[in-house]
């Protein structure tokens, strides 16, 4: 019976019923069905509030119900009535919550009132909000600003992360590393070489004119649901999709349309893909070679013979450069290789790239299953040739869709949260505040890690997020965290970061998005940029959890006040009493792209920034759209896999979880019920290591870099999934991938291809 109740095969599509029951079930483990149900009608809404889940698109004439299973879920998570006050951290030390679980650790409820650790007692104790501030004034000044982390998560708004960004390089540094930097930073150094821009192409509008989709590492059913409703009209109009992915994801198999009340009372499901390429963890670049390579030899003998070109040769005179070296490399490229390194078959791709070739627009969808690898950006390259090919970037129907994650990941890199003082108009902010902006680069997510361990970061304040637990190496990382000076959290709910806190630590609890955010003015609103580069506004609708809580834009504001020096050129406390004056700075030190900030942002669908390669207009060093030959089309050549024990496992989210934010332990997307301490295999390997379902193992990372990494109590499950490869979830198996293990260029942790062996326990 364990066994029934740990796994059970799923067979329904994405979607359906199971969808709707998990939306009414989260509401009531939260005590908000009725509320919540009303809450949710404003959800991704004209006037309403864009949802703290995913960044994928709010259209402008939107559903009914225009929220998602996750979305539904994220926002039960904010308006639960279920709170953690300051008695519920008399009743436990951080030593005792340290041995909960991530689940129980965010069930305990929203924070109620700012908090300072007392060593003493291990507890976190209410402390008045002022002298919170001024306490961590005190500590940041006179510190070496370099030494100072300031961390972003990606759920921020445009409003807070100019705000915070500001105050990082008014302090002096640019240490301002991100979410992004663990997800879709391969795209934000990949794209900018090939097209010119570092985000995607792609608009909701050309879901409509687009005659052909392939899909890469990305799964739809779970990490953007709302996605599925285009995919299917696509779908019904005839639209090939193509997907490419080691696990057969039902989101990407078939969908259910939850507001069809057809298609519920009758079961009716919608084919999604129309092809299903389960490639090897880590085969992108081979498989994208292997397309490429079909399409230009079909065109060598189509022209050869007279026949109708299958490349774009027009477009790649005008537009492009490196062609011939590319197609060369390609041509070059032995299908033994690409089919060793892809695990897919000559006849397979072929297949595929003949769907691609007799498109008139196309367009290429790819998630972290492309970017979490160390050749992440070559990846995310090799997308771009294949879509150069054809001559799919800048026009209807067609171009590059990287899925972003967090609901503002990537309006935070727009409005300063970067790294990189090359990505920052420094001379505008010069202009504008009156202080020379450090021009030395700062860490990103990697290199702030690396800072903790050897000692250089000091201090580390996180706007949201769950830094320690999201990254890598915990075993390393974590007795690390004690030795910092500092740390500050502003946060909605206590996470396992808040625990593994500096000698002085501060929990800071701010307003959701969602609720109702009150200041001098009136009640305000913020900004998002969804993942299509359009940016909307977004206003609360739910009273606040606790009359002690601030907004995002008054912690900041305050922990500037404190910490710099006078300004007169910036005046925080108007900022926060009107945050149409954020706006206004954001448009004034971004001209070009948030013209009418204030106005815009309420057009209905929002307003796309402007792309030059939208326009075939290419900002590279070439002045046009680069093609980029691939070093290898090994996944990871740094790290051979030798010995038959050997594999490589990747590590994923359930359908219960947004990144380390766990709602319940059930998957049932993947029939994993109870349990998230699972290794999911091929049947073959569990046959060749002669291991049984039901067998609880200890996996150990192939580093041979002298330190020890495993994760013990999985317990062995048989998936569909090529030979050689594996799962389990993030985070649970991140102590698993060791820090130096990421994209190269990108950094991003490469935690989609982490060689591990598997032995029984006891």
């Amino acid at each position: 019976m364990a066994k029934e109740k740990q796994h059970r095969p799923h067979t329904e599509p994405a979607g359906g019923w199971g969808s709707a029951r998990a939306v009414g079930s989260i509401l009531l483990k939260e005590h908000r069905l009725l509320h919540g149900s009303r809450i949710l009608t404003h959800q991704n809404k004209p006037d309403g509030f864009m949802c703290v889940s995913c960044s994928w698109a709010k259209p402008a004439h939107p559903h009914p119900f225009e929220f998602c299973e996750n979305g539904a879920k994220a926002t039960a998570w904010d308006i639960t009535s279920k709170t953690a006050p300051p008695g519920f951290f008399a009743e436990h030390t951080c030593a005792e919550l340290e041995s909960w679980s991530d689940h129980d650790l965010e069930e305990a409820g929203r924070l109620t009132a700012p908090m300072r650790w007392d060593a003493g007692t291990d507890r976190y104790v209410e402390i008045p909000w002022q002298q919170a501030f001024d306490e961590i004034g005190a500590l940041l000044k006179g510190r070496d600003p370099d030494s100072v982390v300031f961390y972003t998560s990606g759920r921020a708004s445009l409003e807070t992360s100019y705000m915070f960004a500001l105050l990082a390089r008014m302090y002096g540094t640019n240490n301002l590393p991100d979410s992004s930097n663990m997800c879709h930073e391969s795209t934000s150094v990949g794209l900018p070489k090939t097209i010119g821009v570092p985000v995607g192409t792609v608009t909701l509008d050309d879901f409509e004119h687009t005659d052909c989709m392939l899909f890469f590492g990305h799964n739809t059913g779970t990490n953007a649901p709302r996605m599925l409703h285009p995919l299917q009209e696509a779908r019904r109009r005839g639209v090939p999709i193509v997907t490419f992915n080691p696990l057969r994801e039902p989101g990407l198999v078939s969908f259910t349309n939850p507001q069809s009340p057809i298609e519920m009372l009758t079961g009716k499901e919608t084919q999604i893909s129309t092809q299903y390429l389960q490639l090897k963890l880590g085969g992108d670049t081979a498989a994208v070679a292997g397309l490429c390579k079909w399409l230009i030899e079909a065109d060598d003998m189509a022209r050869a013979q007279g026949e109708q070109p299958i490349v774009d040769h027009a477009f790649i005179a005008e537009h492009t450069h490196g062609f011939e070296a590319f197609a060369d490399a390609m041509r070059q490229a032995s299908w033994t290789d690409i089919e060793r390194e892809s695990g897919l078959t000559r006849m397979a791709l072929a297949q595929a790239a003949a769907t691609y070739a007799h498109a008139q627009a196309a367009m290429v969808l790819y998630g972290m299953g492309v970017t979490q690898h160390r050749n992440g950006v070559q990846s995310v390259q090799m997308l771009t040739n294949l879509l150069l090919l054809r001559g799919n970037i800048g026009k209807p129907g067609a171009g590059i869709c990287p899925i972003r994650g967090h609901s503002n990941v990537q309006g935070q890199r727009t409005v300063g949260i970067t790294e990189k003082p090359e990505h920052v108009p420094a001379d505008k902010l010069r202009e504008l505040y009156h202080f020379e902006p450090p021009a030395r680069k700062g860490m990103n997510t990697v290199e702030a890690c690396e800072g903790i361990l050897d000692g250089r970061v000091t201090a580390f304040v996180a706007l949201g997020g769950n830094f320690a637990r999201a990254t890598p190496d915990h075993a390393r990382m974590e007795p690390a965290w004690r030795k910092l000076d500092l740390t500050v959290a502003v946060a909605t709910r206590l996470n396992r970061s808040h625990l593994l806190h500096g000698r002085t630590a501060y929990l800071l609890p701010c307003l959701s998005r969602i609720e109702v955010d009150r200041q001098a003015t009136g009640e305000q609103a913020v900004s998002m940029e969804d993942s299509t580069g359009c940016f909307h506004g977004s206003r609360g609708r739910h009273e606040p959890a606790s009359d002690k809580l601030l907004s995002e834009p008054a912690i900041v504001a305050r922990i500037a006040k404190a910490t710099l020096a006078p300004n007169p050129h910036v005046d925080w406390d108007q900022w926060v009493g009107d945050y149409t004056r954020v706006r206004a700075a954001i448009e004034a030190t971004y001209p070009r792209i948030f013209k009418d900030l204030n106005e815009r942002m309420w057009n209905a669908g929002g307003f796309h920034r402007p792309l030059a390669a939208c326009e075939r207009k290419w900002e590279t060093e070439t002045g046009k759209a680069n093609f980029v030959v691939p070093e290898t089309l090994e996944a990871d050549p740094d790290m051979p896999e030798q010995g038959d024990d050997i594999i490589r496992l990747m590590t994923t989210r359930s359908d219960n979880q947004f990144n380390t934010t766990v709602y319940g332990l059930d998957d049932r997307f993947r029939g994993v019920h109870g349990t998230r301490m699972v290794i999911m295999m091929n049947p073959g390997d569990m046959q060749r290591l002669r291991l049984n379902e039901g067998d609880v193992v200890v996996a150990s990372t192939v580093a041979h870099d002298g330190y020890k990494r495993e994760v013990a109590g999985l317990t062995v499950r048989p998936y569909d999934i090529p030979a050689g490869c594996a799962w389990s979830y993030y985070p649970e198996c991140n102590p698993l991938i060791p820090l130096w293990h990421h994209a190269r260029e990108s950094k991003v942790p490469a935690a989609k291809s982490v060689p591990i062996t598997l032995r029984r326990e006891g």
